[in-house]
């Protein structure tokens, strides 16, 4: 393994982590497992705050990220360098 690559398979496994925790972050829409541990129990009454819309920003950017560090990678198995 390269020194590029290996860089790239770290920052890869960082941003999967970060990604996972992002997404586990978010409030439970309700319908789902968030039911099965008390999260159907509340409502909201507006729409999503700026914490939420925030998250939702950070977890798109952070999927973007994690899917271009995989082409990186692609690329960086196919021509070895």
């Amino acid at each position: 393994m390269t020194t590029p690559q290996l860089i790239v398979s770290i920052f890869l496994v960082v941003t999967s982590v970060l990604l996972a925790l992002s997404v586990l972050l978010h409030k439970g829409r309700g319908g789902g497992m968030s039911d099965l541990f008390g999260g159907g129990m509340s409502t909201s009454m507006g729409g999503a705050s700026v914490a939420e819309r925030n998250l939702d920003r950070i977890t798109i950017v952070l999927g973007l990220v994690w899917f271009l560090s995989i082409l990186v990678l692609l690329v960086l198995y196919r021509w070895s360098i």
